[in-house]
């Protein structure tokens, strides 16, 4: 018996085809959705001319893969537009809707369109973290036998919330927020698109226009997510329609205020690209180095809600950690880095709260830029003086180096000795200011300094005490251990090569 290769661009569900609205009772976001992987936008290093999916769909070969993503960044399209490419059926479920008894009903269905006509069915499952252990479970054999070729989708981390054993099976995609770039493409395609979009006759008499600030609010408000920013455009073009706003050419075009009022988010005075972008955050960070905890607030929430990117805000939390507070308060750099660990770990709009702890406490702690200016001065001799000798006692090899005096043999662990090169010997980088924990580092170093013009006074071994140089000890220690260990492996050898008589 012959078989025939069946390709079904419709999804479907269960025994039944699902509903499927005609295109004028779609949404904008539905009907553009890519009909080939050539109409998806991003995602370059995975479907892109040497990307993995790519080379997979191509092939004919597709496994188990899981797409890791935030919405909107085409988790749903990608599952479509494979399962065309490689001619299988796609069944889509939500695993909020979904149970086992759903799972096992298309498994048996796909196995019979397997043994009648060849046909392979891709299973794609939504929110596929919101299944329970069990229910994934449930999947495991079915993936395993080849059964259905599974694509699941989260906006969660699968490390955390999918199975071990489900993950083994699954290969992991991560797919990252769509460019400001790339949805630009996406809005002008809907626009321009007379089949699907707004162009033709399922759109507006005369089409749709959008340019200047309308466009641009449109792109940041979407923040990385196609559906949200077709949805907007969609609804500012029927809020303009309705009033009769349109161009010279006869095209519907949304101003700004219906882009606010469709999208319900009021477009603020920030360009994350311009001017708006450079000067808001240098308030934001004068704000924190002059003391003031409610403009640094301020500041911070207008960057939130415009929606700059928090990666950004917290690169500069780091930044200033370092060169503002220092070792005023070395409790700073933990803080910021911590935030941006909270950000990676649960993202917004929770991380807000990690965001603005770090930057309350950057605001009202002491300061002192010591620490950079004494870094840069460092790093101006460098670039003045070029690469210079490391003294000859503290190079780790040669004759000389018996010569280094080993801080912890002498009282007060530390002993004056020369560490820079001979060209800059007695300079100084470092002076730590009066504010904070630096006024104790000023006074360690103030006894340091007291310390080394008394006479050189060697500890006094306590009893039992080693007086040797315990790293030296430590490397002829090791030097030991590894002769011993070469001599019974060339022993092993012997035997093996020549077993005593008696044994074979």
């Amino acid at each position: 018996m012959s078989t025939r290769r069946v390709v079904r661009s419709a999804t479907e569900t269960g025994q039944q085809p699902a509903f499927v609205p005609p295109p004028d009772r779609q949404p904008l976001a539905a009907r553009m959705r890519p009909r080939s992987i050539d109409e998806v936008v991003g995602h370059g290093q995975l479907i892109g001319e040497r990307g993995a999916l790519r080379r997979a769909m191509e092939s004919g070969r597709l496994g188990s893969l899981l797409f890791w993503g935030p919405p909107g960044s085409g988790k749903t399209s990608l599952a479509r537009v494979l399962a065309d490419a490689v001619g299988a059926r796609l069944v889509t479920i939500s695993a909020v809707m979904s149970g086992v008894a759903e799972v096992r009903a298309i498994v048996a269905e796909s196995r019979e369109r397997l043994s009648l006509n060849g046909t392979g069915t891709i299973l794609f499952i939504d929110e596929i973290h919101r299944f329970n252990k069990a229910q994934q479970d449930a999947l495991l054999p079915h993936v395993e036998d080849g059964s259905v070729t599974l694509v699941g989708a989260t906006t969660e981390n699968p490390y955390f919330e999918v199975n071990s054993a489900l993950l083994s099976r699954l290969r992991v995609y991560r797919l990252e927020p769509l460019t400001d770039e790339e949805i630009e493409v996406v809005v002008r395609r809907a626009l321009s698109d007379v089949e699907r979009g707004l162009a033709g006759d399922l759109g507006p008499k005369g089409g749709a226009a959008l340019s200047g600030e309308p466009f641009e609010h449109l792109i940041g408000l979407s923040a990385g997510d196609a559906r949200q920013a077709l949805n907007v455009l969609e609804s500012a073009v029927s809020i303009a329609e309705a009033e009769g706003i349109r161009d010279a050419d006869g095209r519907v075009t949304p101003r700004l205020a219906d882009v606010e009022a469709a999208a319900q988010q009021r477009a603020l005075a920030y360009d994350r690209a311009g001017d708006g972008h450079y000067d808001t955050v240098s308030a934001f960070i004068k704000s924190i180095r002059g003391n003031d905890p409610d403009a640094a607030l301020y500041w911070l929430a207008s960057m939130i809600a415009a929606g700059e990117d928090p990666r950004f805000i917290a690169r500069r939390l780091i930044i200033l950690a370092s060169e503002d507070v220092g070792l005023a308060d070395p409790r700073a750099l933990d803080v910021a880095v911590a935030a941006a660990g909270a950000l990676n770990w649960v993202g917004l709009p929770e991380a807000q709260y990690a965001l603005a702890e770090a930057t309350v406490m950057l605001a009202v702690t002491t300061k002192s830029n010591a620490v950079g200016k004494a870094y840069f001065a460092a790093m101006a001799d460098v670039l003045s003086h070029g690469s210079l000798s490391v003294p000859a006692h503290l190079r780790s090899g040669g004759a000389a180096r018996r010569n280094y005096k080993y801080p912890h043999d002498f009282d007060g662990n530390d002993v004056a000795q020369q560490y820079l090169p001979d060209k800059l010997a007695g300079s100084h980088y470092y002076f730590p200011g009066d504010q904070g924990a630096e006024i104790k580092i000023k006074e360690r170093l103030g006894r340091i300094a007291e310390a080394r013009t008394l006479p050189v006074r060697r500890k006094r071994p306590a009893g039992g005490q080693p007086t040797s140089d315990g790293m030296a000890a430590g490397s002829e220690g090791m030097q030991k251990r590894q002769k011993s260990l070469r001599a019974l492996a060339d022993e092993q050898r012997r035997d093996a090569d020549d077993p005593p008589s008696g044994r074979s």
